[in-house]
């Protein structure tokens, strides 16, 4: 049987992320936000977390984890290189480790951009990627601790996994990141549809995740800096992919 995901929000606009295999009654959580949510959604549905999966640093994924790891005495395991900065972390990893959870292999990739030790982790069996704070829908994370050669490096990975990857994302930033796409990828027709439909899901309220690779190949800018339409628009033809990347990475800051 597929695992079970459960998707909610933190916080205001963070997202928790709780993965079950109803075969074998593991469970595990992906980032921890803010405690209440999560234990809210594993309490009632009876569950009990034996994995806590850190993507990175920042107080918005770790806050809840000292809290579940007294409560359910889960096993933590975050990237190495921001190991110092994650509460209660048990086990690191880094580029090219696997773990096992519930006889998955989730394969760990670095990603730095966002942090300078962002990871994300990949299930290849499940065709699952929680992409945390590195790749956003119609979005990638703002470079808060590298710069944009390294941040491009790191969704180049990204961009080499199967079309049909399922991608979960740490914040529901869609409608903002929609918003801006079309100023920098106005004629992608796709791209039209797709804001459209971010506009009335936000509407009603509706959570805009999970993505596919698929779709952030065919809409999402911040993976497009081949693409002739958005060289187009940014006056930028000749110019390297990495430059192409920063440019639009410089303007959605200032958007």
């Amino acid at each position: 049987m597929a695992l079970e995901i459960e998707q909610f929000i933190c916080r205001s606009d963070n997202f928790g992320v709780i993965a079950h295999d109803p075969s074998s009654g593991e469970t595990m959580v992906v980032d921890a936000p803010e405690t209440a949510p999560i234990l809210e959604r594993l309490e009632k549905r009876g569950l009990r977390p034996s994995l806590l999966l850190i993507t990175h640093h920042h107080a918005d994924h770790v806050e809840g984890n000292m809290a579940l790891k007294e409560r359910f005495g889960l096993r933590i395991v975050g990237p190495e290189k921001e190991a110092a900065k994650i509460p209660g972390i048990d086990e690191t990893v880094k580029e090219g480790d696997t773990l096992t959870f519930a006889g998955r292999e989730i394969r760990v990739i670095e990603t730095p951009g966002h942090t300078a030790g962002h990871v994300v982790y990949h299930i290849p069996a499940e065709n699952l990627l929680f992409a945390a704070d590195t790749l956003f829908a119609l979005g990638c994370g703002r470079l808060l601790e590298r710069g944009p050669a390294e941040m491009h490096a790191s969704l180049a990975k990204l961009k080499h996994l199967p079309a049909e990857t399922r991608i979960y994302c740490g914040h529901e930033y869609t409608l903002s990141n929609a918003r801006f796409a079309l100023t920098v990828d106005p004629e992608n027709e796709a791209l039209k549809r797709r804001a459209a439909e971010v506009e009335k899901k936000r509407e009603r309220n509706e959570m805009t995740l999970p993505t596919t690779l698929h779709e952030e190949l065919e809409t999402n800018p911040f993976l497009r800096w081949d693409d002739p339409g958005i060289r187009k628009a940014l006056g930028m033809e000749d110019a390297a992919d990495v430059d192409v990347f920063a440019e639009v990475r410089r303007r959605k800051d200032n958007f």
